[in-house]
């Protein structure tokens, strides 16, 4: 017998409960995140600093967390941990949400997200054109960098401790990897 689920979309995850709990779809399916921990928000949090002064600079515009991001209506709608919108593309942005693919999407890794922040969440944000895609450990104090060319990420290398972050999008903008850490 054929097992028939239904189609999700960003409007039944608009319509769920403000429990605490953050809710994505993902490949049409429901995503339940738990509220995550200190340490995680920490990094959140000197993250958004250094994407802040890209933003202060005329760069674009950052957001954190929850900020919801429909990338599809019926397949991927999801609350990444922070991400950035350049200048010349903020007209996707809107007073509910952001509609399509931001330039940059960061997400910090825990235990309850690491299979999936590199997983589902890593072909999504390919699937659909997001340029940039920082996933920041902080349990290996790492940051991994997916660059978008030619409708694929190709992972730069590995930036740890005495390393510098940056992107193209705010080229004279940079933090020691470290700092993210602290």
């Amino acid at each position: 017998m054929a097992r028939i689920e239904p189609i999700l979309s960003y409007e039944h995850l608009r319509q769920l409960p403000d429990d605490g709990n953050r809710y994505e779809i993902l490949e049409g399916r429901l995503v339940v995140n738990p509220a995550p921990g200190t340490r995680h928000q920490k990094v959140v949090g000197a993250l958004y600093a250094f994407l802040h002064r890209a933003q202060d600079a005329g760069y674009g515009d950052a957001y954190v967390a929850p900020t919801d991001v429909v990338l599809h209506p019926t397949e991927a709608a999801v609350q990444p941990d922070l991400l950035f919108v350049a200048k010349n593309r903020l007209h996707i942005v809107t007073e509910q949400k952001i509609e399509g693919a931001p330039d940059l999407i960061v997400e910090v890794l825990s235990d309850s997200t690491r299979d999936r922040d590199l997983g589902v969440k890593l072909r999504q944000y390919a699937r659909h054109g997001v340029r940039w895609y920082w996933v920041v450990d902080p349990d290996a104090e790492e940051v991994r960098v997916f660059a978008w060319r030619d409708g694929a990420y190709e992972e730069q290398p590995v930036l740890r401790r005495g390393n510098r972050l940056g992107c193209q999008l705010f080229p004279d903008t940079e933090v020691d990897t470290a700092k993210l850490f602290e």
